[in-house]
């Protein structure tokens, strides 16, 4: 059946779209609002009525006035109809942003007004409360002045089925043309932050896939990063060593060297079918024997990424790979609810699998937490994205309060952050207007390359212009 949506006195429907999105399939809805444009005009409230007089199945909906508590209850609307008419009810209720966390330190009263207003279920309202209490515990308020710096490398090994992220396989001298441009970035960020006098709190240096690079390249970027800016004093240093067939002992012992405090080993799922179904170029063994070597290396902390809902996998097959990583001694484990993107190649082949794989993977999200805290992992931070299975979320837990720092600060939006590399944005945060403005790079590393004297021009005028 096809229902069709009519926004009254709506001319930007597109989070009201995405409410909707989470229910209905894009060939079950048609959405008519002040949005669109009759030759290039956008349309009056006379014109939308004619439009949708000769409709049938139409559902109504009016938002009565601009103010935010209008638009959510216009959402909560949307969202109890909905709910009525598929018999779906989203955990996360009415809410389609990404940091729920962030909302509710900004909620006079977080649960009360999560599970009325935004339709929150209980059990998730006290998920993200938690989570913000825990944080507000560890973490203090950053000042001003003291900021965020993000690297990026965007190569692969290969590329996964589920990957939409800026990543390449590199070819010929396309690492070394690239390193040299970024560290011309990194070179002239080291010198404004010295110059501004900023206090760099955390480096995350991640991808695509950092340990593409080799001993040397990987050397020589970490040299460039202790060259420009006080790693020796950071309150978090992290590498994505995310590919388990990219993880060498000298590539270990070279980030060790340089005062690397945080890694990533991401199997992603510890079934053999699976890494070879999606793409990836290693095998359980790999990420057994790369565990084992970051264990020897000194490194102290080891962070692994699984996801929940991948194609094939059952239950049972995630709790296996669960319990295992927990064995191998991860410091930080993050389960990540599938997102099919739309431009992998998952959604190519099965376009409708985040609406089939609801239940699967609702019940893996339960099976993480019931494993995890019952092994002494808390939960410390959360963000959600667009089509994930079941309209879920990411988690990341944590175990002797090894929380990472860049995960919160880039989650809660209240610190600038420095990003040099292809596809990397940067943010300066103003506090009083609490207001982000982001500075982006190009995500195309050849283009880069070439425009890289622009990149830096872009940092001078709209990320070193503080006061």
């Amino acid at each position: 059946m096809l229902y069709n949506i009519v926004l009254r006195n709506v001319r930007k429907r597109y989070e009201y779209e995405e409410l909707v999105k989470i229910f209905l399939h894009e060939d079950e809805y048609e959405i008519y609002a002040l949005e669109q444009k009759v030759q290039g005009v956008f349309i009056t409230e006379k014109q939308l009525e004619k439009e949708i007089e000769a409709l049938d199945n139409c559902l109504y909906f009016s938002l009565e006035g601009e103010t935010k508590e209008a638009k959510n209850r216009l959402k909560g609307e949307i969202f109890d109809c909905l709910s009525e008419i598929t018999g779906i009810r989203p955990p996360w209720g009415s809410l389609t942003g990404v940091r729920p966390v962030k909302l509710c330190g900004m909620l006079q009263n977080p649960f009360k007004e999560l599970t009325s207003d935004y339709r929150v279920s209980p059990h998730k309202a006290e998920e993200i409360c938690n989570i913000y209490d825990y944080q507000q515990k560890m973490l203090n308020k950053c000042d001003e002045r003291t900021i965020g710096m993000y690297i990026g490398i965007p190569f692969c090994p290969t590329r996964c089925l589920y990957c939409s992220f800026t990543s390449n396989q590199p070819s010929g001298d396309a690492v070394d043309r690239y390193l040299e441009a970024l560290i011309k970035e990194i070179r002239y960020c080291g010198k404004k932050i010295k110059e501004q006098k900023l206090k760099v709190e955390s480096v995350y240096i991640g991808g695509g896939t950092p340990t593409t690079l080799d001993e040397t390249q990987l050397e020589r970027l970490l040299k460039t990063v202790s060259e420009s800016i006080d790693t020796d004093n950071l309150a978090e240093y992290t590498v994505e060593a995310g590919r388990p067939d990219t993880i060498t002992r000298g590539k270990l012992a070279v980030l060790h060297s340089y005062g690397v405090g945080r890694i990533s080993i991401n199997p992603q799922s510890m079934k053999e079918d699976t890494l070879n179904l999606i793409g990836r170029s290693h095998s359980p063994e790999d990420i057994r024997r790369a565990f084992r070597e970051a264990e020897k290396s000194g490194i102290p902390v080891i962070n692994a990424d699984l996801i929940a809902g991948l194609p094939g996998e059952t239950p049972e097959d995630f709790r296996r790979s669960l319990n295992e990583v927990v064995s191998l001694g991860a410091e930080n484990i993050t389960v990540h609810s599938l997102a099919v993107k739309k431009a992998s190649r998952l959604i190519e082949k099965d376009p409708d699998y985040h609406f089939r794989s609801r239940d699967t993977v609702t019940e893996m999200i339960d099976i993480a937490g019931e494993i995890l805290t019952g092994r002494g992992y808390v939960p410390y931070y959360l963000y959600r994205q667009k089509h994930m299975s079941g309209s879920l979320e990411n988690v990341g837990y944590c175990r002797d309060d090894t929380l990472g720092i860049y995960n919160i600060r880039i989650m809660d939006e209240s610190q600038s952050v420095l990003a040099c590399g292809a596809g990397a944005i940067s943010k300066r945060y103003y506090p009083e207007e609490n207001r982000i403005e982001r500075v982006a790079d190009v995500s195309n590393y050849e283009i880069y390359i070439e425009r890289i004297d622009e990149m830096i021009e872009r940092k001078e005028k709209d990320f070193f212009n503080w006061r």
